[in-house]
């Protein structure tokens, strides 16, 4: 079970500058967020102890660095078994080709998001990880066409 973490105003603001962009100088951030330059160190230091802050990680635009195609998945499980659902899990944690998993609610047990250079290695995917004998029962492919929203950590909510 997650432990939650009491967070203050100034986390909230800290939270929200970091998620912005992480490598502002102390300095800027402190003098933004109305606290001393060691209180904000101190302050990010626990937010990381705490596991609040899970990483600082460099997001990278796909379409600047190789042709993708990317797809969103619904994966339908043919069996709610644990040991058949952690397995699904466990490889599609281990696939280079998976940007995204989600377990979610309704008719479909997964939304997986896929990008490969072609659909004849999205063929090969699904023939490696989305077959019967893996415990999937059905999928349903989605191409995307265009991005017209995508993840941008400064409009993730965070409760305020």
């Amino acid at each position: 079970m997650t432990n939650f973490v009491t967070l203050d105003d100034f986390d909230h603001r800290l939270l929200a500058r970091v998620r912005r962009n992480n490598l502002e100088p102390a300095r800027v951030t402190a003098e933004a967020v109305g606290l001393s330059e060691s209180a904000v160190l101190r302050r990010l230091r626990r937010l990381r102890a705490e596991g609040v802050i899970r990483a600082d990680v460099a997001m990278i635009d796909p379409a600047r660095v190789e042709p993708r195609i990317v797809l969103h998945v619904l994966v339908e499980m043919n069996t709610q078994d644990r040991k058949v659902m952690d397995g699904f899990q466990a490889r599609m944690r281990a696939s280079s080709e998976v940007q995204g998993c989600w377990d979610v609610t309704g008719p479909t047990d997964y939304l997986v998001t896929v990008a490969v250079r072609s659909m004849a290695e999205y063929e090969a995917f699904g023939i490696r990880e989305l077959t019967p004998d893996k415990g999937v029962r059905s999928y349903q492919s989605m191409i995307v066409i265009r991005e017209v929203v995508g993840f941008d950590p400064a409009r993730a909510v965070l409760g305020r």
